[in-house]
């Protein structure tokens, strides 16, 4: 057991050690902070930004004290004179530690550094595209996580599997049939789900450009309805029926977005032609100021309405077009009462709006007669 003067030099020792230690986290801590706030720093308050890298500077410092008490202590003790039988030598330890621990620690250390640095870059890019003053703000934040989530995500598994890597590399492990195992498994996946991988590229694309929004009335391929829901791998539209319509993103090969941004309300009008054109155009430009002037209407009018003019000649008379600017969505709302408006007002005026022959209406689909009424087919 040793005497009190060598517990004496043991705990000046020890102390010694951790106060270099402490001294050491202090300053790589330091230089640590100073490196992360030139990544993060933006316009935002400093507060915010302080949070967001106070708990890494934490992690960092902690790290750095225990690998230097752990590098410390064991040549410390034999400097005081204190038998160790580890099975380990102070010379062989301080080289490990120096060497490959060093290495393993900066590896640490900047892994999550990096992770950090992801963490708020995607913070950043979600803020930035989550526009609280747009009026389609909940659905801009929603995309915007979506992206955000998906790039940290993907970043994340990257910088883990590289870093995790490196360290199996300093403990003196074979790594290549661990890089050979993943790229035949990366070559079989990447065969096997081509469509799934297709899928979720044009989905990715699909939100980042903003092509199409959740609310919005599309025709995806020939099928037109409300866009309920937008994945990563699908796009789920609800036709006029209530039918339900899932679409790969892969698969899309033509959408056309019917509300994107604004809409038109095009009404097509149809007078004789015993009619006077310009004056039936100087009743529709009072109907669209009257339009306007509704306490209901006005506010989702984006513009005056345009009389654009004869559109076509029938048998029965010609065909006027009218066209208004309104809010997404709001078109039919428009159309209907503006329709309902033209044939009240020519009503009171005398206006004769003439009906299609049948000729040109469409045909009614036909029915099929029973098997034992068809005639036999010619062989």
């Amino acid at each position: 057991m040793p005497a009190s003067a060598d517990w004496a030099r043991v705990t000046l020792a020890l102390t010694a050690v951790v106060v270099a230690a402490y001294l050491a986290a202090g300053i790589v801590g330091r230089l640590a902070r100073a490196a992360l706030l030139s990544v993060v720093r933006d316009d935002g308050p400093l507060a915010g930004v302080a949070a967001i890298v106070h708990h890494p500077i934490r992690v960092i410092r902690f790290a750095v004290f225990a690998a230097a008490v752990l590098a410390l202590a064991l040549p410390a003790l034999e400097l005081a004179g204190v038998e160790t039988s580890v099975g380990l030598t102070s010379r062989a330890l301080t080289a490990w530690l120096f060497g490959s621990g060093f290495r393993i620690l900066v590896i640490s250390i900047l892994t999550y550094a990096v992770l950090r640095i992801i963490s708020a870059t995607a913070r950043g890019i979600e803020l930035e595209m989550g526009d609280p003053t747009s009026p389609d703000k909940d659905e801009r934040l929603k995309r915007a996580r979506t992206l955000s989530r998906l790039v940290q995500n993907a970043l994340t598994v990257l910088v883990v599997s590289i870093a995790g890597l490196m360290v199996l590399h300093e403990l003196q492990v074979d790594i290549m049939p661990i890089l050979t195992g993943a790229g035949i498994v990366g070559l079989a996946v990447g065969f096997g789900a081509h469509t799934l991988v297709k899928d979720l590229i044009a989905g990715f694309f699909l939100t980042l450009e903003n092509q199409i929004r959740v609310g919005d009335v599309a025709v995806i391929n020939g099928v037109g309805g409300l866009v309920e829901a937008i994945n990563l791998r699908t796009i789920v539209l609800r036709d006029s029926d209530g039918t339900v319509h899932v679409f790969p993103n892969g698969s899309i090969d033509r959408l056309s977005n019917r509300t994107k941004d604004f809409s038109y309300a095009v009404v097509d009008v149809r007078i004789g032609y015993a009619e006077d054109p310009d004056r039936v155009f100087a009743v529709l430009r009072e109907l669209g100021a009257g339009l306007a002037t509704d306490p209901a209407l006005g506010p989702i009018l984006l513009g005056p309405v345009e009389v654009l003019g004869i559109e076509a000649f029938e048998e029965a008379g010609m065909v006027l077009r009218v066209r208004v600017k309104t809010l997404p969505l709001r078109q039919w709302d428009v159309a209907r009462e503006l329709r309902r408006r033209i044939v009240k007002t020519f009503d009171e005026l005398g206006l004769v709006m003439p009906v299609r022959p049948a000729a040109a209406l469409p045909a009614p689909a036909a029915v099929a007669a029973p098997a034992s009424e068809r005639p036999p087919v010619a062989r």
